[in-house]
């Protein structure tokens, strides 16, 4: 039976390959020996890269999303079910870290399973770990959130949608994901994890992952078209994106930036504020609308009050505590590595673009995300002036020659436009 369900699986890799639209059957197949380890990692490239070079159909995307939930573990909750996700690749923008206090402090559950970096310096799993634990069991999840109304946990290791986080592993050593896949993997894990309301965040900018509108609203339609066969209540938020909302780049560095906003600090970074406000009201309000109470505010109106009230901040203590970590770990505890580097300008003008690529590069030399205190620290924004000598940005890592590297590349690359 196994090495049946294997041929099936091998014959519509290579029907995939030559362009061919498959069957619900064939892609349960290929999905199940992924999940089960049974297909081996040349085979799972190959489907890998048949989806990044030709793409799925709509009945496709479906077929592959119910069958990666039909192949995986569930997490089961009552009622409303909140969650987000961001089609990312932004470096230093951790709005989910603040969204997810402020809905459960609103009162809806939230658990989210949250990604390790891919393609970028950092995903919010590296950053929740900065704070907590992220690594639990389906039971203790519940658990958690069930106690406290919602969690920021590691999701690769659940068996939620398990034959993504292989075909993940497949995908990392060249740092690519097909927009399909993207959208069929993020379903499944929003439905394995039990959702009935999402917000999706798609950034579009020149040095993002997505870097046209058209595609944007491609991928959009396809995210609304898979949640309406799955009954998900879903919004989205296409943004342009020209630089990380965030100051800090880097596991410890975007931890830092989350807790100032929590703590509201006067020097928070508030494009990261305002990012998470503007989400998290989006959310709030398709729950409004299903809740069908009568509410006298707006999901933002609600978002600030709970944020700026310290609701929120008390509320990530919470789940901070509940997954064990420290709940009186405060901001100012939190410092980049020990070996660091300013850069500064070559000459005097306005900085016209940040290259969100470059950033990426230059923080996985410095040694992110596994090095937690590696990074970068964004001095100087989008439309800032400077002067010739001026800091720009500035480098951390644990360790000297990774620093020493990442110094020498940045004279040959470049993050800042200054004209």
């Amino acid at each position: 039976m196994k090495s049946e369900g294997k041929h099936v699986a091998v014959e519509a890799i290579k029907r995939k390959l030559l362009g061919k639209e498959l069957s619900y059957k064939e892609i349960f197949s290929i999905m199940d020996e992924i999940s089960h380890e049974r297909l081996g990692d040349v085979l799972t490239t190959y489907f890998a890269a048949a989806g990044f070079t030709e793409g799925f159909s709509t009945d496709e995307l479906y077929y592959m999303t119910k069958a990666m939930v039909a192949t995986g573990e569930k997490l089961h909750f009552d009622g409303i079910v909140a969650d987000k996700h961001s089609t990312g690749g932004v470096a230093g923008t951790r709005t989910t870290m603040i969204l997810v206090p402020v809905i459960a402090a609103a009162g809806f559950t939230i658990p989210k399973n949250s990604s390790r970096a891919i393609t970028s310096p950092a995903g919010t799993a590296d950053t929740m770990e900065v704070l907590a634990p992220v690594t639990f069991s389906i039971k203790q999840i519940e658990y958690i959130v069930h106690k406290v109304g919602g969690c920021i946990v590691w999701g690769g290791h659940l068996g939620l949608a398990p034959a993504d986080d292989i075909i993940i592993q497949i995908e990392q050593p060249i740092a690519f994901e097909s927009y399909d896949k993207i959208i069929v993997a993020v379903m499944a894990k929003k439905i394995a994890s039990g959702a009935t309301h999402v917000i999706f965040d798609i950034p579009v900018g020149p040095t993002m992952k997505i870097q046209h509108f058209r595609d944007a609203e491609i991928i959009a339609k396809k995210f609304e078209f898979l949640a309406k066969k799955f009954h998900i209540t879903v919004v989205t938020d296409i943004n342009e994106t020209r630089q990380n909302a965030g100051r800090g780049v880097g596991p410890i560095l975007e931890a830092k930036d989350v807790l100032q906003v929590l703590e509201q600090k006067k020097d928070r970074p508030l494009a990261l504020e305002a990012k998470a406000l503007r989400l998290s009201g989006k959310l709030l309000d398709i729950c409004f609308a299903e809740n069908k109470k009568k509410y006298t505010q707006s999901g933002e109106e609600t978002a600030k009050e709970i944020l700026y009230s310290g609701k929120a901040h008390a509320k990530m203590r919470e789940i901070i505590q509940a997954q064990g970590g420290d709940p009186d770990v405060e901001s100012t505890r939190l410092h980049g590595g020990k070996h660091h580097q300013e850069i500064t300008a070559n000459h005097k003008g306005r900085v016209m673009g940040i290259d969100n690529k470059q950033i990426s590069i230059i923080c996985r030399i410095l040694g992110c995300p596994t090095d937690k205190s590696a990074g970068l620290y964004a001095n100087r924004r989008l439309e800032d002036q400077v002067d010739r000598n001026d800091i720009l940005c500035t480098l951390y890592s644990s360790d000297k020659w990774r620093l020493k590297e990442a110094f020498e590349t940045m004279k040959h690359i470049s993050i800042y436009t200054i004209s």
